[in-house]
């Protein structure tokens, strides 16, 4: 038990124990023992291990499943590459200029000539430059996956600008480690409970953290680090100044992911000072209810909360405080059983609504696609800590496939972003500005990691969670697994194993499916428990050229909305269908004769069926762009 034991501090689980300040955990960073002092002698130190085994015994599970760096990762052929193709081109369309064009005049220095952008970066928007932290993310995820030299250099030049602003502080009249594209006496507003411009100040500085935290960790860039420690420095300074009742009143104001930040930075750096910072960011307001498993979701600002519960994860795992872990994954289940449309989006007008009330508003405005890229994030952080729970993974199949997907338009080469994707009866997706600044924001992160939770792994484990066309290297293993796939046209796919060794493969059994069929070099495994909503385990000796072959079987099917049951969306296994109206106007939610709807062919998704007496043509809603589409229908019968 103790023979993995050498110097460093330990962490809460020690702390409650011990009274020893906060550190960095193996327990909480892989699942192993924890770390103790060198000075302790070994009988103490036995002794204490084994007044610590109890907790140990729960510790070791707290981390179970790792992800893969993006480096290990690549897309195949198809839809999700064509959609990192075209992200790829619009992070070299964009002028790195006008993006710093707001920073450096808010810490006055010379614009350069370069001139601003409009939209949600205009000079005189409140909340001006958070874009800027999702450009510096997608920049440095496009180097960690393609090894693109041209996104390595415009994130690294783009921080050296920032290093230049930071350092013009005492000249602009702001404190140290101070960088915006707003004055920092916006959070004077925001402390004496007067700001009255719209700016969500925390809002943007998240968004900077984040990107420059990934510049540094992705890049590897020491300037990024840097900038990244003095501004987070500034933060912790500004608010240690204010009492716990002060630090709450700000939190009353949209703050983003603060607390998810710093709880990374604090993983980053094992500096205990972080994860102070970032616990000051616990909004009790939303902390507590869902401590108790109460839902108050009812109108609150929806994307304001998503990040706050990324955060509460990130703070467990690196408390080891099950409070945390309780608000996370109760966020987590009632959004997804009360709060969420067909296609894995929530939120209307960008507000929760009371519990359940979905066919109560399926509007123009519903699905805010930024909260689906944060319930992404939060789900993807909850499976590590319970990697044979299949929920959240046909969830975050359900969300990436159905609304992120099709977010961005194929049609137009910078592929130009959908807000909200509409879910009224002849709904259509809209475009963003030509270039971008207030739409993109968080899809310029999904669509360049949108290869980062298909496969993930453990000691001797490999998990198969998402079924696209990809390339996963597992280092420790020696192995490289080629997923083949045309999925969701066609309902198999194909892993092609090219390495050797003992270890087992986990594949995600979809509860939409039935009867999944799984195949080792052409034999059918029949010893395999492939039941719907498990992992199928296939455990071997593998040798270099095996081929798994996986059937998942699709069928039609309902998803009712909660709030009435008569009005549902149809989903054909795991793809949401819509029908397409053209530039028709409809008035009212058309019935849909579920006995008419066939299947055009295998080679597509395309059905036909009859609504209100008159054929219509249906297919994926992630194919829907430029004409009105109806998602949810009255429907009549069932599937033939």
């Amino acid at each position: 038990m103790i023979g993995r034991l050498w110097g460093a501090k330990p962490c809460n689980l020690c702390l409650n124990h011990l009274g020893w300040p906060m550190g960095n955990c193996r327990v909480l960073k892989t699942g192993k023992f924890p770390i103790f002092p060198r000075n302790l002698d070994t009988v103490s130190l036995s002794l204490l291990a084994l007044s610590l085994w109890p907790a140990l015994s729960q510790a070791q599970e707290v981390v179970t499943a790792s992800a893969f760096n993006l480096s290990e990762l690549t897309l195949g052929d198809g839809r999700f590459l064509d959609n990192q193709d075209r992200t790829l081109a619009y992070l070299k369309f964009v002028d790195v200029e006008k993006l710093l064009y707001n920073f450096r005049a808010n810490h006055q220095l010379d614009t350069q000539g370069a001139e601003a952008n409009g939209g949600w970066d205009a000079p005189d928007f409140p909340f001006r430059t958070h874009v800027q932290g999702h450009f510096l993310s997608a920049w440095a995820q496009c180097y960690a996956t393609l090894g693109d030299a041209d996104c390595q250099d415009r994130a690294t030049y783009f921080v050296s600008e920032l290093a230049k602003c930071q350092a013009n502080n005492e000249a602009a009249g702001f404190t140290t480690g101070y960088l915006s594209g707003f004055p920092e006496s916006d959070f004077d507003a925001l402390e004496a409970g007067s700001l009255s411009n719209g700016n969500v100040p925390y809002y943007n500085i998240h968004k900077t953290l984040a990107g420059l935290l990934a510049v540094w960790r992705l890049v590897g860039d020491a300037t990024a680090r840097d900038v990244l420690l003095s501004l987070a420095g500034w933060v912790d300074t500004r608010t240690s100044a204010l009492s716990e009742e002060q630090m709450q009143a700000v939190l009353g104001t949209e703050f983003g992911g603060m607390n998810d930040v710093l709880a990374d930075l604090y993983q980053e750096t094992s500096d205990d000072k972080w994860l102070a910072t970032a616990q000051r960011f616990d909004h009790a307001a939303v902390f507590d209810p869902l401590a108790d498993n109460v839902d108050e979701l009812n109108g609150l600002h929806a994307n304001t909360q998503v990040p706050k519960w990324i955060g509460a994860v990130r703070e467990y795992k690196a408390t080891g405080d099950t409070r945390y872990l309780d608000i996370a994954r109760n966020a987590w289940t009632l959004t997804i059983n009360s709060h969420t449309y067909a296609i894995g989006g929530n939120s209307q007008a960008e507000h929760f609504h009371e519990p359940n009330a979905i066919a109560a508003y399926l509007d123009e405005d519903t699905a805010e696609a930024c909260n689906s890229y944060n319930m992404l994030k939060l789900t993807r952080e909850l499976w590590t800590l319970d990697p044979e729970n299949t929920a959240y993974f046909d969830f975050y199949e359900n969300a990436l496939l159905n609304h992120l997907l099709g977010q961005q338009n194929p049609a137009d080469e910078h592929g130009h972003i959908t807000y909200f994707t509409s879910l009224n009866p002849g709904g259509r997706r809209g475009v963003g500005p030509a270039w971008g600044g207030g739409t993109w924001r968080t899809a310029l992160e999904t669509n360049t990691k949108l290869m980062d939770s298909i496969y993930f792994y453990s000691d001797n484990a490999l998990y198969v969670n998402q079924f696209i066309p990809s390339a996963v290297t597992w280092s420790d293993m020696g192995v490289t697994v080629t997923q083949t796939t045309t999925f969701p046209v066609g309902d198999t796919t194909t892993l092609d194993v090219d390495g050797t060794g003992d270890w087992e493969l986990h594949i995600r059994i979809p509860s939409w499916t039935s009867n999944a069929v799984i195949k080792v070099n052409g034999k059918q495994v029949t010893d395999v428990d492939a039941s719907p909503g498990s992992y199928a385990v296939v455990s071997r000796t593998w040798a270099a050229g095996d081929k798994v072959d996986i059937q998942l079987p699709m069928h039609l099917r309902k998803v009712p909305a909660n709030d009435d049951p008569s009005i549902a969306a149809v989903a054909y296994g795991p793809v949401v269908l819509c029908g397409n109206y053209g530039d028709a106007a409809l008035s009212a939610t058309p019935s849909l004769a579920l006995d008419s709807v066939v299947r055009a062919g295998n080679s597509s998704l395309e059905f036909s069926g009859v609504a209100d007496g008159a054929d219509v043509t249906l297919g994926p809603l992630f194919d829907g762009q430029g004409f009105n589409y109806v998602t949810y229908w009255t429907t009549t019968g069932d599937f033939m």
